[in-house]
C-alpha cells in the first residue's frame, strides 16, 4: 500500500499506543517495503491494539482508494480488464448519521441491438425514486441475454460499491440490489452469488434460470411479478421460487426472510407497483458476520464469502459449505473442499480464548489465535470491503 498522508492520518497515528507503535510509525514515514512483510506486522496484538491498528489501516486504505478510483468515478465509467460499466447516479434525501444507502438498479433488454439496451438503461435511470440514498443505474457491459450475470460483473459491482463508499458516503452495510426484466434475471443470480455484499435484494419480472436461493440465508429477498407475465414461464417460476423460499424459511426460522408479490391483472409491466420494494428493503441492514453461512458456488466461482475462503483450485459449480459460529466454536456441517480459511474478529467470538473447530461433530482444531496487523491488512486489501478486515485467520485441513 503506497503512503498518502493527511492530517487525519497523523492524528490517528498519535492515538495509537500498542507495542508496535514505533515500528509502525517508522514504516508509515519511510514507506519502505510491503506492510504485511514487516516483522512488526506479524507480532501478536491484544484486542485494543488490533482495533487501533485497524483504524489506521482503514484510513490508509480509504486514501489509496481515492487515488486509484477518482479518475474512473469522475468519468462514471468503471473498468475491469477489458470490460466497462457506465453508471448514472441520482442522490436523494438528507445525509443520515450512519451513512447513505446505495441501490444498484439493473436495466432490462438483453439479446438485442445496443440501441435497445441503451434505451432500457435510460428508462431504468428514472424508474424509481428514493426517500434517501444513492441510486445507481449501471449500463450492462454486454448486449446479451445474460448481460447481468456473466463473469467479470462481480469485480465491477465490487468496484462500484467501493466508489460509493469512498466518494458518496455510503454505508457498506446499506447496499441493496434490484433489477427489472433482464435486470431481474441478474438479481436471481447476483443476489445469491454476492450475498455477502447485500443488505437486501428485490427481483422484478425476471427469469431465475437454474439459480439456487440457498445462499440467501442472511439476505432478505423480495419477488415481484405480474400475474399475466407468462413469457418464458416467468409468472409460474416466480410462484415456484416463492414456495422454495417458504420452505427454506420454515426449515430455518428467522432466516431466508422474503416476500413474494404477484401483482394481479398485470403483465410484464407492473405499473410501478414494484416500487414498494424500496421501502421493504430499506428496513434491513447487512450483517457482515452472520452466525451461520450457507455458501454454494454458482456458475461464476468466488473464493471468498463472508468470513470463509475456499481454495481456488477446488472451486466447482455446486460446491457447498455450511458453517456456523456457536460460542467460541466453529461448526462445519458440510464442506466440499479439502481445506478452508476462516477469518475471525472480536465481534464474532472471544479471541482471547481458544477457538475450537468441529467438522461433522468431530473436533479438528483447538487453538488460541494471534491478532496481527498483517492479517488485518491482507484481509482488507483482498476483500476491498472495510467490514472484512479480520485480525485472525485460521487454516483448516479437512478429510
Amino acid at each position: 500500500m503506497k503512503r498518502v498522508f493527511t492530517l487525519i492520518t497523523a492524528v490517528l497515528i498519535s492515538a495509537v499506543s500498542f507495542a508496535q507503535t514505533d515500528a509502525f510509525k517508522t514504516w508509515l514515514k519511510n514507506g519502505k517495503g510491503e506492510l504485511a512483510k514487516q516483522k512488526f506486522a506479524n507480532k501478536k496484538l491484544d484486542k485494543k491494539e488490533a482495533e487501533e491498528a485497524a483504524i489506521i489501516i482503514d484510513s490508509l486504505w480509504l486514501q489509496e482508494q481515492v487515488r486509484e478510483l477518482k479518475g474512473e468515478w469522475g468519468k462514471m465509467i468503471l473498468t475491469h480488464d477489458t470490460l466497462q460499466l457506465a453508471c448514472a447516479i441520482r442522490t436523494f434525501g438528507m445525509f443520515p448519521r450512519d451513512g447513505r444507502s446505495l441501490y444498484i438498479s439493473m436495466h432490462g433488454g438483453g439479446e438485442c441491438p445496443k440501441e435497445v439496451n441503451d434505451e432500457q438503461w435510460m428508462n431504468q435511470i428514472y424508474l424509481y425514486e428514493l426517500p434517501e440514498g444513492v441510486y445507481v443505474a449501471p449500463r450492462a457491459p454486454w448486449n446479451t441475454w445474460n448481460m447481468w450475470h456473466r463473469k467479470g460483473l462481480d469485480e465491477l459491482f465490487e468496484k462500484l460499491i467501493r466508489c460509493c463508499v469512498v466518494f458518496e458516503g455510503v454505508n457498506p452495510n446499506k447496499v441493496y440490489l434490484m433489477g427489472y426484466s433482464a435486470g431481474g434475471d441478474g438479481v436471481w443470480r447476483m443476489a445469491p452469488r454476492m450475498a455477502d455484499k447485500w443488505a437486501a435484494a428485490s427481483m422484478m419480472a425476471g427469469h431465475p434460470g437454474n439459480a439456487s436461493q440457498v445462499n440467501l440465508l442472511n439476505v432478505p429477498f423480495s419477488i415481484w411479478m405480474g400475474e399475466h407475465d407468462a413469457a418464458y414461464d416467468r409468472n409460474r417460476l416466480a410462484k415456484e421460487k416463492g414456495a422454495v423460499m417458504d420452505s427454506l424459511e420454515t426449515a430455518n426460522p428467522g432466516k431466508y426472510i422474503h416476500s413474494t408479490n404477484i401483482i394481479e391483472g398485470k403483465g410484464h409491466w407492473m405499473d410501478r407497483a414494484d416500487a414498494d420494494a424500496i421501502g421493504w428493503m430499506s428496513q434491513y441492514r447487512r450483517n457482515p458476520y452472520p452466525k451461520k453461512v450457507v455458501w454454494r458456488q454458482e456458475e461464476v466461482l468466488r473464493e471468498h464469502f463472508y468470513w470463509l475462503s475456499a481454495p481456488a483450485d477446488e472451486l466447482r459449480h455446486g460446491s457447498t459449505v455450511i458453517a456456523s459460529v456457536n460460542g467460541n466454536s466453529i461448526n462445519i456441517e458440510h464442506c466440499d473442499y479439502s481445506r478452508l480459511t476462516i477469518r475471525l474478529n472480536d465481534n464474532m467470538l472471544d479471541l482471547d480464548k481458544k477457538v475450537k473447530v468441529y467438522y461433522k461433530g468431530k473436533k479438528v482444531k483447538s487453538k488460541k489465535l494471534k491478532r496481527t496487523i498483517a492479517n488485518i491488512y491482507n484481509s482488507l486489501t483482498q476483500s476491498g470491503d472495510r467490514s472484512y478486515a479480520f485480525p485472525c485467520i485460521m487454516e483448516i485441513e479437512l478429510d
